[in-house]
């Protein structure tokens, strides 16, 4: 049995999922290692997910969707918008530094003075 090619739409939305995997991954500060193992998958597939490169099946986005505290429709945020590959902003990258390099501080004291730090410097 021949297995049909895969349709440009549903490849573009297999990029779009799994580009939205990374980025929710990223800020939460967790490695793909990390993420594979929370969902039960190897460190090769999770990469293969973030890339569009394998399919993420309903039962897998779910369990994703769960250990990265984000409601399924996150995944799909942004799809059908102008622009096939969606980029981040300068902003958006820089938050994503910024939470990547947060869930780096080992020191939960040095964590609460960051966060008092970037409350203070927005005026709360």
């Amino acid at each position: 049995m021949v297995k049909p090619k895969r349709g440009r739409s549903t490849a573009a939305i297999d990029d779009h999922v799994g580009a939205r995997i990374r980025e929710r991954r990223i800020m939460l500060g967790l490695t793909q290692q990390q993420l594979a193992e929370m969902i039960g998958v190897t460190y090769q597939q999770a990469h293969k997910y973030e890339r569009g490169i394998n399919r993420v099946s309903a039962g897998r986005l779910y369990e994703i969707a769960r250990v990265l505290n984000a409601p399924i429709t996150y995944f799909y945020e942004g799809l059908g918008e102008e622009g096939a590959a969606r980029q981040p902003t300068p902003r958006q990258r820089m938050l994503l530094e910024i939470a990547r390099n947060f869930a780096e501080i080992q020191n939960e004291r040095h964590q609460e003075a960051v966060s008092q730090l970037a409350r203070a410097l927005a005026g709360r």
